[in-house]
């Protein structure tokens, strides 16, 4: 927590003395001293996460393949490719299990 002197408004600064602490500034003889405890907590309001593959409506419009899915061995699997690195790199493909009760999501 910050505390400004009233008389120039400067941030104050926390000073330790031999029998007191006290808020002092810096440029004009204002002096506060401290006769409780000063605590101030705040949380930041943490920022919503997108999906990064655009979530259940990036699957309604691929096609797919003959892989089997590793998890429940289903013969076919949705696939799609992203470019996740630099140009140079080749595109990362992800996989959807097609079984209805399997849905297992890999990547090559």
């Amino acid at each position: 927590m910050l505390l400004f002197c009233p008389a120039c408004g400067n941030v104050l600064v926390a000073e330790e003395g031999a029998r007191c602490h006290r808020f002092a500034c810096t440029t004009c003889p204002y002096v506060r001293n401290v006769t409780r405890k000063v605590t101030s907590r705040r949380y930041p309001k943490l920022k919503e996460v997108d999906d990064v593959l655009g979530g259940a409506a990036a699957w309604e419009n691929v096609d797919s393949t003959a892989e089997p899915c590793p998890k429940c061995g289903h013969p076919r699997a949705y696939f799609m490719q992203l470019q996740t690195r630099s140009a140079d790199e080749p595109m990362t493909t992800f996989y959807k299990c097609c079984s209805g009760r399997c849905g297992h999501r890999w990547r090559d």
